[in-house]
């Protein structure tokens, strides 16, 4: 499912306008952002966590060149599913 079948259920399933639907996956997905973005953690129960982890930097290789080389510490978004989620998924 892509973006705009994504708004096409919402609006269906909510009973609003397409527009309404965008507007409102839009402000969804800027919320979450901004809470990542602060190092936060956003929790839907049943669903699922969205936060983020540090990475450690480590030594790396070339996989062509077989050379070692330093990948820098950096941060990744990273989701956890919830039991529900789980359960619905492993029927």
């Amino acid at each position: 499912m892509n973006k705009s079948e994504l708004i096409k259920k919402i609006a269906e399933g909510a009973n609003i306008t397409k527009a309404s639907a965008i507007l409102a996956l839009d402000s969804f997905i800027k919320s979450i952002t901004t809470e990542l973005a602060s190092s936060g953690e956003v929790a839907l129960v049943g669903f699922g966590t969205h936060k983020v982890n540090d990475r450690a930097a480590r030594t790396g290789r070339n996989p062509q060149m077989g050379a070692e080389l330093q990948i820098a510490a950096s941060k990744a978004s990273v989701f956890k599913a919830g039991k529900a989620l789980k359960d619905v998924v492993n029927c």
